[in-house]
Formats: C-alpha cells, structure tokens, sequence
C-alpha cells in the first residue's frame, strides 16, 4: 500500500472523543471508556500499518464494548473444581462454610469492633475474636494468629530464636509449594538452624547431644507433602518435649494442614491434630486456617502465654496480621469444630467432600452424563477414579472416587475451552481422556457444568 493511501485510511479513523460519544453511560464509567476506545484506536491504527482492512464505525464500537468487558471484568473468575484435589492450591484451596461467607459480607460492609472495645470505648486487641476460639478448641493457654502458616513460622522463630539455634531433624527440612523452604524461613528469621539426624532416622540422642547454651528451640516440622518410607524412624513428640523440659527449651510443633478432627471419622488417615499437640506439651503449635480447617488463608500459632505473649510483641506481628475479612471467616469456620462429626461433615464443604460415598458419586455421575448434548464424535462413560486432598495433606493417599471421562477428537483443545470459560472449569487429562471428578463439584454446580461442557463440545464438534 503507498504512503499516500495509508495516511488516508489513518486519517478516515474517528478521534477518540467521536469514538467515546457512540458508547452510552450504561456501557462503563467515563474513564474505562475513554482507556478502551484509546485501545481499540491504537490497535485499529496498528493493523492497518500491517495491512489490515479497517474497521467500520460500527465494527470499532462493538469492539469498544468488549474491550470494556475485558477491562472492568474481574479477574478473579469462579471456578468448578472437577479436577478431585479437594483443597487445590492454585483454585484458592478450601470452600469455605456459608456461616464463614456469611460473616464475611456482614462484616464487609460497614464498620466493626474488630480493634475497639465496646466496653471502655478505648482500642482493643484483635486477637479477642478468634484468642479464645482456638484456646477452647486446642485446650491452649493463648492463641494468635499470622497471614498464613509460613509467616506464623518465621514470627515464632523471629521472636523466640532470633541470634540463638534451633534444633530441627534433616528429615524435617521440608519444601513446600512455591519453592518454600525451612532453611531459607530460619535463615530470614535470624535463627541458627543446628542440622541433626539423618534424612530417614533421627533419634533421641541426637537431640541431646546438639542441645548446648546456645539452643533456644528444638522445632518439629511436619512433613505434610511428603512420606520417607522403609528403614526411617523419628523421635515422638511427647519424647522431645521432656528433653526439652529437662534442658528448659521450649518445642515449637509447625504441624502445618493442623487438623482441628481426628480425619479417621471419615475413613481417612489420621493426621496430627492441635489438640494432641498441645497434650504432648509443645510449647508452641503453628497450622493453617485454610487446609484441614478449612477457613481463610490464616497461619494460626497457639500455645504456653508466656511465649505467645512475646510472639504478639514482636515487630512482625503486625507486619503479619490479618484484616477484619480473615478474622471473621476463621471464627465462623472455628465456631463449627465445637459440633459433632455429622454437623461439621453436613455444613462444612471440605468434610462433605470427604465424608461422600461411592454411591452418592455415582448417583451424580448418572444424573451429570443424562445433562450432555453428545456430538458424534465424542463419548461419555462413568469410571473409577481417585481424588486427594491436596495442599500438601495425605499426600500418598487416593480417595476413591466416582468422575465421568469424555472422550473427543481434542481433548487438551476441550480442556482449555472449558478453563477459559466463566465460571471456568478445571479438569484432568489422563489416559487419553478428560476426566470429571464428581467429588469436588460443589452443589448447584452440576447443571452449570453440563450447560459450559455442551456448549464447549458444539463449539468445537457441531
């Protein structure tokens, strides 16, 4: 194309403020229309210059309209979890209860007493709305709570074992999602990390013989997304915790997920639990409110008053407090850990997802694959498959679990139509096959998903 016919066609294209006057105020605020109709113009005047035939003024203002939607929609779209990872990481872990959502939305929209003592008037502590919750549920002394269960580790050791060791098994030093390690956590913390034992076998005496003046804690770290299997062994909590009590040095127990449930209720194995933590003696126990608890992203540590009382004093505990949201979520998800097994298992999602049977799986299997529209070059079947846990719990245990497997020409290519829907859908591709696992579907989910697969598949096949 010559210059001179190009500088026409570029010159034919409107002005912005002609661009902003065909779209209406229902459309988007004055500012994201005038950011889009700057956008849709500067890659209108690109694709031109490549040779691109231009637009009419109709064209440019439909794609005004969706370059809105893009700009103004959130990000954070819903997801239907039909990948069988109950507490999937990437999906933003656990659902939590409604009680939790609930308390949340009330307590978003207008102010609260979340530091404010009604009282005397005067400012309070936020740790009242949860200190005594996890006291009563852990049978602890005190309670304090971290944005999660990483920064509730490097407070505890900022605070307690700045300049001084900390004792901790070779078997302990664990990694974690994100490239998150305890070395790399004790070494921002100021602490000394003393290695002892083996990566499989640590005992007793290695502890004693590490213990010096020096020593401030002696830490346990759960192993949580990992199992060392055959000739291992590992010195019991209640055994560190009288060493500790002979030399004076306090046990920290990072447990990690930190179950608030004995898990063998729902045919699971068990997993440590805060409360038999704390009977053990550790000083200090740090978990995670958003795993076995099921809550918001929080990193609860709970314990003896005299250390808690210094970890609440130090200079990162307000670096790593949580906001009136979190607070709110985790007492309404706490609050439900004081029932019995058959209320947290029929309104907490995370033990629904856990205490659903085979049969009650299968049942939704049928009624799911009853909602597809099936092109003819795709297939639907019913099999067995297995779904996890997830965020490094149980993480060598299978669930049995019930999903239905679509078979297709391009499965990746459906598998990726469906995640770029709204709500998304996340799925797995094993064996050739794109697999639906029935236990992570949330209730009212299952016409919506029938609904985004079938226009997915007429996408694709019709």
């Amino acid at each position: 194309m010559k210059d001179l016919e190009l500088n026409e066609l570029l010159r034919k294209l409107p002005a912005v403020h002609e661009l902003v006057e065909k779209i209406t105020d229902e459309d988007g605020t004055p500012a994201t229309v005038l950011m889009a109709c700057r956008a849709v113009l500067e890659n209108e005047r690109a694709s031109i210059l490549e040779g691109g035939k231009p637009q009419s003024s109709q064209e440019l203002s439909e794609r005004v309209l969706i370059e809105l939607s893009r700009i103004t929609g959130s990000s954070m779209k819903n997801v239907i979890n039909a990948t069988g990872v109950i507490l999937h990481t990437a999906l933003g872990r656990a659902c939590m209860p409604g009680s939790a959502v609930e308390a949340v939305s009330r307590v978003a929209q207008g102010y609260s007493v979340l530091q404010w003592d009604s009282e005397t008037g005067r400012r309070g502590h936020r740790d009242i709305h949860t200190e005594r919750l996890i006291c009563e549920l852990a049978g602890s002394e005190a309670a304090t709570i971290a944005n999660n269960n990483a920064g509730a580790t490097l407070l505890v050791l900022s605070a307690l074992a700045t300049g001084r060791e900390v004792i901790v098994s070779r078997g302990q030093l664990v990694e974690i999602g994100g490239s998150f390690r305890i070395p790399d956590v004790m070494k921002q913390s100021g602490a000394i990390m003393h290695e002892i034992g083996c990566t499989n076998r640590t005992h007793l005496r290695d502890y004693r013989e590490a213990i010096n003046e020096n020593t401030a804690i002696i830490l346990r770290v759960h192993p949580s997304n990992y199992r060392i299997r055959g000739f291992t062994g590992e010195v019991p909590l209640e055994q560190l915790v009288e060493l500790g009590e002979e030399f004076g040095i306090p046990v920290v127990d990072d447990l990690g997920a930190g179950s608030y449930v004995d898990l063998s209720h729902f045919g699971l194995p068990s997993e440590p639990t805060v409360q038999s933590s704390i009977e053990a003696g550790a000083a200090v126990v740090t978990s995670s409110g958003d795993k076995l608890i099921g809550g918001p992203q929080a990193g609860i540590i709970t314990g003896r008053k005299e250390y808690i009382q210094t970890i609440k004093k130090h200079p990162l505990a307000r670096a790593l407090r949580v906001g009136k949201l979190t607070i709110a979520a985790l007492e309404a998800s706490l609050m439900l850990f004081r029932e019995g097994i058959d209320y947290i298992a029929d309104n907490h999602p995370l033990y629904r997802m856990f205490a659903a049977d085979v049969a009650q799986l299968q049942e939704k299997a049928d009624e799911f694959i009853a909602l597809l529209s099936l092109p003819g070059s795709c297939s639907a079947s019913i099999l067995e498959t297995d779904s996890f846990v997830g965020s490094g719990s149980l993480p060598d245990y299978a669930i049995p679990s019930v999903g239905v497997a679509l078979k297709c020409p391009d499965n990746e290519g459906l598998a990726r139509r469906l995640r770029l829907g709204n709500p998304a859908v996340a799925s797995r591709i094993e064996d050739g096959l794109l697999k639906l696992d029935m236990r992570t579907i949330q209730p009212g989910e299952l016409d919506m998903l029938a609904s985004l697969v079938n226009s997915a598949l007429k996408e694709l096949w019709a």
